[in-house]
């Protein structure tokens, strides 16, 4: 709020400030709500130069900030920053008007435009939801989702991404986790994770086999193998591995194929295994020592040419 050099000259630009009923009357709809020069038009049946011309008046004596959304400036008062004998003036001011028939009206007029507008977005909504994804894709993309589901993961984990090849999933992870692991008996694929994930502090590579993990007993609260599992002649040992490093009560998810006839596919993927069953999957977490296994197939992708994909977890 801006002050003059002494307190009474600033006490008298306060009251000065408060000595019209137009302003009263804004002041009593922007201690509640924020809103534009358009909603108050309506509310206070003023022309637009007139609100702003007093809107100007209260910004310059501190008692409304606005703040922009889009291409409207919406304004609102600022309680919480208004100086004591500010607040003081103001609250005099309203226990004084609280009464104030006009008040009531002005009131009235702020429901309907609120409805107004809350009906705005519902039929613009109504009609966009047949196409909604379609449009929100195009719009936005869909890495936003991706990043609201990964700030659901619990700061403080560390999580060991086992295969981790050129390290993607590491670097997707890395900024809402405590530590990534990334585990990997390829060279040429650690590289390349070394790469993309350089400069993120708390990514550690290592190279080593996903049947004899390089890491320490129940030090990691997630592992994660990701399109991994066909390419290992005996998968319950990288199981086995996996619920080693996970702490009690740590989570495993996998993701592979869903078993498949497509045997031209896993001979140029150069895969030791056409996939896996679901009820085998979560028989076999279960058999190394997870709880609360479970797995399921996901639906293809549009536009993916290989076989489908299953999703598999436990504790």
């Amino acid at each position: 709020m801006k002050t003059t050099a002494t307190q009474p000259a600033a006490l008298l630009n306060w009251m000065d400030s408060l000595a019209d009923a137009t302003r009263l009357r804004l002041l009593h709809l922007l201690e509640k709500h924020e809103l534009g020069v358009v909603d108050l038009c309506e509310v206070l049946q003023m022309p637009q130069s007139t609100v702003s011309r007093h809107l100007k008046v209260l910004g310059d004596q501190g008692w409304v900030l606005s703040r922009r959304q889009a291409t409207t400036n919406l304004y609102f008062m600022p309680n919480g920053e208004l100086p004591a004998t500010a607040r003081k003036l103001w609250t005099l001011a309203r226990e004084q008007t609280d009464d104030w028939a006009t008040l009531a009206h002005d009131a009235l007029r702020l429901e309907r435009r609120l409805t107004h507008r809350t009906g705005d977005a519902r039929d613009f909504f109504a009609g966009a939801a047949g196409q909604w994804d379609k449009l929100r894709r195009e719009l936005y993309g869909d890495r936003f989702m991706n990043a609201a589901v990964l700030a659901l993961l619990p700061s403080h984990w560390t999580i060991a991404d086992l295969g981790c090849g050129t390290g993607q999933i590491a670097a997707e992870l890395s900024p809402y986790v405590h530590k990534i692991i990334g585990i990997d008996n390829s060279s040429a694929m650690l590289k390349a994770a070394a790469k993309r994930t350089k400069g993120l502090k708390n990514v550690e590579l290592r190279e080593g086999e996903l049947t004899a993990l390089p890491i320490k007993d129940a030090t990691c609260d997630a592992a994660i193998l990701a399109l991994v599992l066909t390419y290992i002649p005996e998968p319950a040992a990288a199981l086995r591995e996996m619920r080693r490093i996970i702490k009690p009560g740590g989570k495993a998810v996998i993701i592979d194929l869903l078993r498949h006839d497509r045997d031209n596919f896993r001979r140029d993927m150069e895969q030791v295994h056409a996939g896996f069953e679901p009820d085998a999957m979560r028989r076999d977490l279960i058999a190394v020592g997870f709880t609360n296994a479970a797995c399921h197939a996901l639906p293809p992708e549009p536009d993916t040419k290989g076989p489908a994909l299953i999703l598999a977890t436990a504790t």
